[in-house]
Order: structure tokens, then sequence, then C-alpha cells
């Protein structure tokens, strides 16, 4: 074997910690041989996404862990799950009975494994969690883009169950984006052209990021022409749209993100795209599935809504309300509710006509009650992805224009961000 072992692992191979453990560190040793890692590092956090049900073999996984003794080595947070474990009838047991038994199943065996349960897709939203230069194991996309990038945290994308591995034995293979070398751009997507006031709409995140997703692939770019002061849901919303458009794990802002305070800190010479207002309306055209016109349902919430973003939404509504009969959905996690809701702006939210569920996101198979038809959201993620999952058309716009859309029940474009562009 190539890879250098700590004496702990060399015991939990030899099984003297029970099956568990055994399992934990050879899927970690095998991952780091396929990874061509000289070794193993100590990681300090991780988040789950193994307990996002997609099978029986989830819950067969984790339950085999419970019942063999394993022991998580670091503190784990938890993805979100299928169901929400807070409010049974958001996926109606009908819909899909194996899917939604099994996924409140899954989700109750990771807590009695010992995770912190915190149910959300962006956890980094919330209080604690790692810090810059922490290696860390991250399954969820979006959060693995948002740790790299935004925090400087250091984590590969941990598929299920390597991802539970890494945080049982607490360590992790010493390759890829753990790397300096792993961390440099490898292409610079120049967007300091288009004009500021568009940069600085809340839609150019998400076009961006999608854009960006579409041209990198997998590869890391830097962005430059972010504003210096972008606010944390941009830079979320970068991370998750070129996480789901290309498979982006890491992505550089200049003057933004940690590791790019300039260009040449992070990419020396290639390949540069200047972005054109033709690519971002193809990346528009690109996450709108449907013409404009009546809707049946408006999503916001993917990833899940941080606090800035409910109040801002709050300011948007000014008191209006949702259109009679229309759903509108704004998911979030229990812990950034539980913020909001002590500013009382779920009450204003939910006096608009607005709910505001937890521990789902709401573009996965089964549907969420009254995800039907023509559904607006402003989460380029969620355009992406809602139509193969539910079958719907997907209007995408700026957060104002859903909810001036919420209300009318219709599709809205703001003239003023279209002018604009």
């Amino acid at each position: 074997m190539s890879v250098e072992l700590p004496e702990s692992v060399r015991a939990q191979l030899a099984g003297e910690h029970g099956p568990a453990m055994q399992l934990a560190a050879r899927l970690v040793v095998k991952a780091a041989d396929i990874m061509k890692a000289e070794r193993l590092i100590p990681i300090t956090f991780a988040h789950l996404d193994a307990c996002f049900y997609t099978g029986q073999a989830h819950v067969d996984f984790v339950r085999f862990l419970t019942e063999n003794g394993a022991a998580l080595a670091v503190e784990t947070w938890t993805n979100n799950g299928v169901v929400s474990l807070a409010d049974a009838s958001l996926r109606p047991r009908e819909e899909d009975p194996e899917m939604v038994e099994g996924a409140a199943e899954l989700m109750h065996l990771y807590e009695t494994l010992g995770t912190r349960p915190t149910w959300t897709c962006a956890p980094y939203q919330l209080p604690g969690g790692p810090k810059f230069g922490d290696h860390i194991a991250v399954g969820e996309s979006n959060a693995v883009s948002y740790y790299n990038s935004v925090v400087g945290a250091r984590t590969n994308k941990y598929g299920d169950y390597l991802d539970v591995a890494c945080a049982l034995t607490g360590l992790a293979p010493d390759a890829g984006l753990h790397r300096d070398e792993g961390r440099r751009a490898e292409l610079h997507i120049d967007a300091a052209g288009l004009p500021e006031a568009w940069r600085r709409e809340d839609i150019f995140a998400h076009l961006i990021g999608h854009h960006a997703g579409r041209i990198a692939g997998r590869r890391v770019p830097v962005i430059s022409g972010l504003a210096g002061d972008a606010p944390k849901h941009a830079l979320k919303a970068i991370s998750s749209a070129a996480a789901s458009s290309g498979g982006v794990e890491l992505w550089h802002g200049t003057g933004v993100t940690p590791e790019a305070p300039e260009l040449g800190a992070v990419f020396g010479s290639g390949e540069t795209h200047v972005v054109t207002r033709e690519d971002l309306a193809r990346a528009h055209h690109e996450l709108s599935t449907a013409r404009d016109g009546p809707l049946d349902a408006v999503a916001l919430g993917t990833p899940h809504f941080g606090l800035g973003e409910f109040e801002a939404l709050v300011a948007l509504f000014d008191g209006r309300k949702v259109k009679a009969g229309l759903p509108m959905l704004v998911s979030t996690s229990r812990g950034v509710r539980a913020m909001a809701q002590a500013k009382g702006w779920i009450a204003a939210l939910e006096a608009c006509g607005v709910e505001v569920p937890v521990d789902v996101c709401t573009y996965h198979s089964p549907r969420v009650r009254g995800l039907r038809g023509r559904v607006m959201t402003n989460a380029a993620k969620w355009a992406y992805y809602a139509p193969g999952m539910l079958g719907v058309e997907v209007a995408f716009g700026s957060l104002k224009e859903c909810v001036e859309s919420a209300i009318r029940g219709a599709v809205w474009r703001d003239p003023h961000l279209w002018t604009n562009a």
C-alpha cells in the first residue's frame, strides 16, 4: 500500500474498533489510493450528503454503523433531507411511500449516529463551522463550492458514504483541493466590461455562476469584475449555479474571495473568456423553460434562504399579499428560520401568504405540495434541476420579479432591470 497510514487507522483496519470503523477506514484508504494521495490529513469538520435518501442502501449503511459502535471523530452537520421532520405534510406519503418513509428513517438514524441535525444545504449560513484554511469533508455540491471559495476552507467533493467515512475517521486524502497546487485557477472569466449597475443586480450572480459553470466544467475558474462588497447571498448564488451547471468545486473572485486579492495570486497565463451581454442573455434563456404567463407556484430558497435574503424579501412585499390560491414556498434551515422568526420576518411573510418550509429542498422528487405547472424562481440551481426532476416549466427571474409575479399571479418582468441589461 502506497498511502502512509497513522497507527489509529492501522488499528481500525485491523478491526480493533469494530466492523463499522473498519469499514470507514477501508473507504478512506481506498479513496486515498485512487486519488494517489501519499498520506491522510486530519479534518476538523464534516457536512454529510449521505443523509439525503436515494434508496434503501442509504438506510442499511447508517444502520450498520449505529449497530456496530461507529463514533464520529469531528463536528458533523447534516444536509437537508428528502422530507421535513418538522412538517410531514410537505411531501405527502401517498406521493411515494417508500421514499417518504425511508427518508424520515434515514434522518433519524443520522441523529442517532451523533450528527448535529442542521438539515440544510447551506450550512455556512449558521454560526460556527469551519474557518479559512481548515481541512474539511463536504458532500453537497454548493456547500463544497462555497466553503472552498468564499470561506477558504479546503475540501474535495466527497460522495455519499465516503463523506461519512471521513467524519468517522477524522481524516481525508491529501489530494486535490486540499493541496495548494490543486487550488490554482485554470481559466479566467472576465466580467469587468459589463455595466456596473447590472453587475450589482441580484440576478447577475445566478447568471454569471451558471455561465461560469458551463465554460469551466470541472476546472477552477477565477472571475474578475465582481463587486468587492458583494453580499454573501450573491456569492452563494455563484457557488451553487457554477456547481450545478458545471461541477465547479472551487472558484475565485478577484478582490472578493480570500485567496484571490488580485488576479495574479491565483492565475498565471492561460485561457481568458470575456463575458458579454449575450452570454448572460443565453444563460437566462437556458434557465427559463417556460414562456411568461399565469403562474402555478413560486419557489425560492435553493440553496436555503439566508437572513439577508429574508430581510430583502420582507421589504419587497411591504405588506402586500401573494395572489390567493398561489403557493409560494421559501425553503430555509431551522437555524436561519429561528433567527428570522426572532426578527418578526417569518410572521410578516406568512401574513403575506408565503410558506417557509425547513429541512428540505423543493426541486427534488417526489413533489412538494403545490409545485406543478409553471413555477417561478430566482435560483439558478432550482431552475437547472427542477424541469428534469419535477416535470415543471420554469420562469427564471430576479427576486423582485418573483415577488411582483407572486402578487399578480403571472410572470412580471422588471423593465428597469432589462433596460440596464
